[in-house]
């Protein structure tokens, strides 16, 4: 991969989920912001030859563009049975290898992992689930990439303190949210994110 923009071309033709499932907030990552965050975490030194988890993966999105920067291993872990068949098909289309698909919840996951990097469900939908990803990221790896609403740094520094990690980097984005439900009463409806990077005290 030479480049940011190299990445992000592949990325946009990755298949997406047919019908978003609206209680699973099953939003998309836009490629043009996955390259960004992935292409600084490659920079970083955070991908190469690190073994990493995409917890929430949806269409593969994060995972795959780590195993296109040469990642050792990647875990694609959702507990949507349509989720995990378009990261096989897109991870097959592009003859990727090391990794493993796993069709479960995230409460069940504990493989030890150098990154966890996850653009989970905010909450909206199910209370706390935004909480029972991020909790489950800290207890399996030393650095998180997490995308989440703007306004939820206070809630995410609280809760990374609790758990002995500290808030380095963040990036903020305009996430284009597409109308994929009968009651969005926009075609695209544009909401505030960031990706927030966390790294473990020691």
């Amino acid at each position: 991969m030479k480049s940011k923009k190299d990445l992000e071309v592949l990325l946009s033709k990755l298949k997406q989920i047919d019908s978003p499932n609206i209680f699973l907030e099953q939003y998309p990552t836009p490629s043009n912001i996955a390259a960004e965050i992935l292409w600084t975490a490659f920079m970083q030194g955070d991908i190469k030859n690190k073994i990493i988890a995409d917890l929430g993966c949806g269409n593969g999105i994060l995972g795959i563009g780590c195993l296109l920067l040469g990642a050792k291993k990647v875990f694609f872990l959702d507990n949507d049975s349509q989720s995990i068949l378009i990261t096989k098909k897109n991870i097959l289309d592009l003859n990727l290898k090391n990794y493993i698909l796993l069709h479960k919840d995230i409460k069940d996951f504990n493989e030890k992992v150098d990154l966890v990097i996850q653009n989970p469900p905010f909450g909206i939908q199910k209370e706390h689930a935004d909480r029972i990803f991020l909790i489950k990221a800290m207890e399996n790896s030393k650095k998180i990439y997490y995308f989440h609403k703007i306004e939820s740094k206070s809630f995410i520094e609280n809760l990374a303190s609790n758990y002995n990690f500290n808030l380095n980097q963040i990036v903020n984005f305009k996430f284009p949210l597409k109308k994929t439900q009968d009651f969005h009463s926009k075609k695209v409806h544009t909401v505030e994110v960031s990706c927030f990077f966390l790294i473990r005290k020691f």
